[in-house]
Protein backbone atom coordinates (compact mmCIF):
# COMPACT_ATOMS: atom_id res chain seq x y z
CA UNK A 1 0.00 0.00 0.00
CA UNK A 2 1.33 3.43 -0.98
CA UNK A 3 0.96 6.02 1.77
CA UNK A 4 1.93 9.67 1.79
CA UNK A 5 5.40 10.15 3.35
CA UNK A 6 4.06 12.45 6.06
CA UNK A 7 1.91 9.60 7.39
CA UNK A 8 5.10 7.90 8.60
CA UNK A 9 5.83 11.00 10.68
CA UNK A 10 2.36 11.95 11.92
CA UNK A 11 1.14 8.54 13.08
CA UNK A 12 4.22 7.82 15.24
CA UNK A 13 3.61 11.15 17.00
CA UNK A 14 0.02 10.08 17.67
CA UNK A 15 1.42 6.84 19.08
CA UNK A 16 3.51 8.69 21.66
CA UNK A 17 0.26 9.94 23.18
CA UNK A 18 -1.57 6.63 22.73
CA UNK A 19 1.31 4.68 24.26
CA UNK A 20 1.31 6.93 27.32
CA UNK A 21 -2.44 6.51 27.82
CA UNK A 22 -2.37 2.78 27.10
CA UNK A 23 0.39 2.09 29.64
CA UNK A 24 -1.72 3.64 32.39
CA UNK A 25 -5.36 2.89 31.63
CA UNK A 26 -5.57 1.18 28.24
CA UNK A 27 -7.57 2.65 25.39
CA UNK A 28 -4.70 3.89 23.26
CA UNK A 29 -6.61 2.69 20.22
CA UNK A 30 -9.00 5.57 20.85
CA UNK A 31 -6.30 7.74 19.28
CA UNK A 32 -4.54 5.44 16.82
CA UNK A 33 -7.49 3.74 15.11
CA UNK A 34 -9.31 6.95 14.05
CA UNK A 35 -5.99 8.47 12.96
CA UNK A 36 -5.20 5.47 10.76
CA UNK A 37 -8.69 5.42 9.26
CA UNK A 38 -8.40 9.14 8.54
CA UNK A 39 -5.15 8.39 6.70
CA UNK A 40 -7.14 6.21 4.31
CA UNK A 41 -6.02 2.79 5.54
CA UNK A 42 -8.63 -0.01 5.11
CA UNK A 43 -10.25 -1.11 8.41
CA UNK A 44 -8.87 -4.67 8.46
CA UNK A 45 -5.34 -3.33 7.86
CA UNK A 46 -5.92 -0.77 10.60
CA UNK A 47 -6.78 -3.51 13.11
CA UNK A 48 -3.80 -5.64 12.07
CA UNK A 49 -1.23 -2.83 12.03
CA UNK A 50 -2.57 -1.36 15.26
CA UNK A 51 -1.89 -4.70 16.96
CA UNK A 52 1.76 -4.46 15.92
CA UNK A 53 2.38 -1.00 17.36
CA UNK A 54 0.26 -1.79 20.41
CA UNK A 55 2.17 -5.00 21.13
CA UNK A 56 5.50 -3.16 20.97
CA UNK A 57 4.31 -0.38 23.25
CA UNK A 58 2.70 -2.81 25.68
CA UNK A 59 5.90 -4.87 25.83
CA UNK A 60 7.77 -1.76 26.97
CA UNK A 61 5.25 -1.05 29.73
CA UNK A 62 5.22 -4.73 30.70
CA UNK A 63 9.02 -4.73 31.00
CA UNK A 64 8.97 -1.69 33.28
CA UNK A 65 6.23 -3.08 35.53
CA UNK A 66 7.90 -6.49 35.68
CA UNK A 67 11.27 -5.01 36.57
CA UNK A 68 9.63 -3.36 39.60
CA UNK A 69 8.27 -6.72 40.76
CA UNK A 70 4.62 -5.88 40.07
CA UNK A 71 3.94 -8.93 37.87
CA UNK A 72 3.71 -12.48 39.24
CA UNK A 73 4.79 -14.36 36.11
CA UNK A 74 4.58 -17.90 37.49
CA UNK A 75 1.15 -17.69 39.10
CA UNK A 76 -0.44 -16.31 35.92
CA UNK A 77 1.14 -18.66 33.37
CA UNK A 78 -2.09 -20.61 32.69
CA UNK A 79 -4.05 -17.40 32.25
CA UNK A 80 -1.44 -16.20 29.76
CA UNK A 81 -1.73 -19.44 27.78
CA UNK A 82 -5.53 -19.24 27.77
CA UNK A 83 -5.47 -15.61 26.66
CA UNK A 84 -3.04 -16.38 23.84
CA UNK A 85 -5.26 -19.12 22.43
CA UNK A 86 -8.42 -17.03 22.84
CA UNK A 87 -6.85 -13.93 21.29
CA UNK A 88 -5.73 -15.94 18.26
CA UNK A 89 -9.22 -17.37 17.84
CA UNK A 90 -10.78 -13.90 18.11
CA UNK A 91 -8.56 -12.48 15.38
CA UNK A 92 -9.44 -15.39 13.07
CA UNK A 93 -13.15 -14.82 13.61
CA UNK A 94 -13.02 -11.05 13.03
CA UNK A 95 -11.51 -11.58 9.59
CA UNK A 96 -14.66 -13.32 8.43
CA UNK A 97 -17.72 -11.74 10.11
CA UNK A 98 -19.45 -8.40 10.73
CA UNK A 99 -18.58 -6.70 14.04
CA UNK A 100 -21.34 -4.07 14.08
CA UNK A 101 -23.21 -5.76 16.92
CA UNK A 102 -20.27 -5.05 19.23
CA UNK A 103 -20.72 -1.35 18.57
CA UNK A 104 -23.90 -1.62 20.61
CA UNK A 105 -22.77 -4.02 23.33
CA UNK A 106 -19.34 -2.61 24.20
CA UNK A 107 -20.49 0.96 25.09
CA UNK A 108 -22.82 -0.50 27.72
CA UNK A 109 -19.97 -2.54 29.22
CA UNK A 110 -17.67 0.49 29.25
CA UNK A 111 -20.24 2.59 31.08
CA UNK A 112 -20.49 -0.17 33.68
CA UNK A 113 -16.69 -0.13 34.00
CA UNK A 114 -16.64 3.65 34.46
CA UNK A 115 -19.35 3.50 37.14
CA UNK A 116 -17.56 0.69 38.97
CA UNK A 117 -14.26 2.56 38.96
CA UNK A 118 -15.94 5.72 40.30
CA UNK A 119 -17.96 4.15 43.12
CA UNK A 120 -16.09 1.01 44.13
CA UNK A 121 -14.17 1.23 47.42
CA UNK A 122 -11.78 -1.42 46.02
CA UNK A 123 -10.24 0.96 43.48
CA UNK A 124 -7.09 1.81 45.43
CA UNK A 125 -3.52 0.52 45.65
CA UNK A 126 -4.07 -1.91 48.52
CA UNK A 127 -4.61 -5.60 47.81
CA UNK A 128 -7.89 -7.10 49.03
CA UNK A 129 -9.23 -10.63 49.54
CA UNK A 130 -9.55 -12.39 46.20
CA UNK A 131 -12.83 -13.94 45.08
CA UNK A 132 -11.36 -16.26 42.46
CA UNK A 133 -7.92 -17.84 42.19
CA UNK A 134 -5.50 -17.55 39.30
CA UNK A 135 -6.82 -20.69 37.61
CA UNK A 136 -10.41 -19.54 38.00
CA UNK A 137 -9.56 -16.17 36.48
CA UNK A 138 -8.02 -17.86 33.41
CA UNK A 139 -11.49 -18.36 31.92
CA UNK A 140 -12.39 -14.71 32.44
CA UNK A 141 -9.05 -13.57 31.06
CA UNK A 142 -9.57 -15.85 28.08
CA UNK A 143 -12.94 -14.25 27.33
CA UNK A 144 -11.40 -10.78 27.42
CA UNK A 145 -8.50 -12.03 25.29
CA UNK A 146 -10.92 -13.34 22.67
CA UNK A 147 -12.62 -9.94 22.63
CA UNK A 148 -9.25 -8.22 22.22
CA UNK A 149 -8.37 -10.34 19.21
CA UNK A 150 -11.87 -9.90 17.80
CA UNK A 151 -12.51 -6.20 18.37
CA UNK A 152 -10.30 -4.55 21.01
CA UNK A 153 -11.56 -1.19 22.37
CA UNK A 154 -11.71 -1.16 26.15
CA UNK A 155 -9.72 -4.37 26.67
CA UNK A 156 -7.40 -2.76 29.23
CA UNK A 157 -10.34 -1.42 31.23
CA UNK A 158 -11.99 -4.85 31.26
CA UNK A 159 -8.79 -6.53 32.47
CA UNK A 160 -8.17 -3.96 35.21
CA UNK A 161 -11.69 -3.96 36.64
CA UNK A 162 -11.97 -7.75 36.69
CA UNK A 163 -8.54 -8.10 38.30
CA UNK A 164 -9.49 -5.62 41.02
CA UNK A 165 -12.99 -7.01 41.57
CA UNK A 166 -12.21 -10.72 41.35
CA UNK A 167 -8.51 -11.18 42.07
CA UNK A 168 -8.32 -8.50 44.77
CA UNK A 169 -5.30 -6.71 43.30
CA UNK A 170 -4.57 -3.09 44.09
CA UNK A 171 -5.04 -0.77 41.14
CA UNK A 172 -1.34 -0.41 40.27
CA UNK A 173 -0.71 -4.18 40.39
CA UNK A 174 -3.84 -4.79 38.34
CA UNK A 175 -2.63 -2.29 35.75
CA UNK A 176 0.76 -4.01 35.61
CA UNK A 177 -0.77 -7.47 35.15
CA UNK A 178 -3.11 -6.03 32.53
CA UNK A 179 -0.08 -5.14 30.41
CA UNK A 180 1.07 -8.78 30.48
CA UNK A 181 -2.38 -10.03 29.48
CA UNK A 182 -2.82 -7.31 26.87
CA UNK A 183 0.59 -8.09 25.38
CA UNK A 184 -0.38 -11.76 25.14
CA UNK A 185 -3.66 -11.17 23.30
CA UNK A 186 -2.05 -8.50 21.10
CA UNK A 187 0.75 -10.86 20.08
CA UNK A 188 -1.70 -13.70 19.41
CA UNK A 189 -3.92 -11.49 17.26
CA UNK A 190 -0.92 -10.01 15.47
CA UNK A 191 0.29 -13.51 14.57
CA UNK A 192 -3.03 -14.40 12.98
CA UNK A 193 -3.31 -11.07 11.14
CA UNK A 194 0.25 -11.46 9.87
CA UNK A 195 -0.46 -14.95 8.57
CA UNK A 196 -3.47 -13.48 6.79
CA UNK A 197 -1.26 -10.83 5.16
CA UNK A 198 -3.13 -7.91 6.75
CA UNK A 199 -0.27 -6.15 8.58
CA UNK A 200 1.47 -3.07 7.14
CA UNK A 201 4.91 -3.76 8.58
CA UNK A 202 6.81 -0.59 7.75
CA UNK A 203 4.05 1.64 9.07
CA UNK A 204 3.54 -0.60 12.09
CA UNK A 205 7.20 -0.50 13.14
CA UNK A 206 7.42 3.27 12.66
CA UNK A 207 4.33 3.69 14.85
CA UNK A 208 5.82 1.27 17.37
CA UNK A 209 8.72 3.63 18.01
CA UNK A 210 6.29 6.30 19.15
CA UNK A 211 4.21 3.82 21.12
CA UNK A 212 7.23 2.48 23.00
CA UNK A 213 8.29 6.02 23.92
CA UNK A 214 4.86 6.86 25.27
CA UNK A 215 4.60 3.52 27.12
CA UNK A 216 7.93 4.09 28.83
CA UNK A 217 6.80 7.47 30.15
CA UNK A 218 3.29 6.26 31.00
CA UNK A 219 4.35 3.18 32.96
CA UNK A 220 6.80 5.19 35.07
CA UNK A 221 4.07 7.77 35.70
CA UNK A 222 1.65 5.06 36.86
CA UNK A 223 4.22 3.49 39.19
CA UNK A 224 5.06 6.86 40.70
CA UNK A 225 1.54 8.18 41.29
CA UNK A 226 -0.49 4.94 41.46
CA UNK A 227 -4.26 5.07 41.84
CA UNK A 228 -4.25 8.88 41.92
CA UNK A 229 -3.55 8.97 38.19
CA UNK A 230 -4.83 5.53 37.11
CA UNK A 231 -8.35 5.87 38.48
CA UNK A 232 -9.40 9.17 36.84
CA UNK A 233 -7.70 8.24 33.56
CA UNK A 234 -9.46 4.86 33.53
CA UNK A 235 -12.84 6.57 33.93
CA UNK A 236 -12.02 9.15 31.26
CA UNK A 237 -10.87 6.53 28.76
CA UNK A 238 -13.90 4.30 29.37
CA UNK A 239 -16.33 7.17 28.78
CA UNK A 240 -14.38 8.47 25.79
CA UNK A 241 -14.39 5.03 24.19
CA UNK A 242 -18.11 4.76 24.86
CA UNK A 243 -18.75 8.07 23.11
CA UNK A 244 -16.60 7.16 20.12
CA UNK A 245 -18.22 3.76 19.63
CA UNK A 246 -21.73 5.20 19.84
CA UNK A 247 -20.81 7.98 17.40
CA UNK A 248 -19.30 5.46 14.99
CA UNK A 249 -22.41 3.29 15.13
CA UNK A 250 -24.73 6.25 14.50
CA UNK A 251 -22.56 7.52 11.63
CA UNK A 252 -22.64 4.12 9.94
CA UNK A 253 -26.40 3.67 10.38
Amino acid sequence: MNLAPEIYFILPLVCVCSGFVDAIAGGGGLLTVPAMLFAGIPPINVLATNKLQSAMGTSTACFNYGRKGLIDWRRNRWTVLTIFISGACGSLVVQSIDTNILSLIVPVLLVVVAIYVMISPRMHDEDAKHRVGSNGYAQIGGAVGFYDGFFGPGTGAFYVTTLVALRGYGLTKATALTKLFNLTSNFAALTMFALGGKTLWLLGFSMAMGSMTGAWIGSHTAMRFGARVIRPLLVTISLALTGRLIWTYIAQS
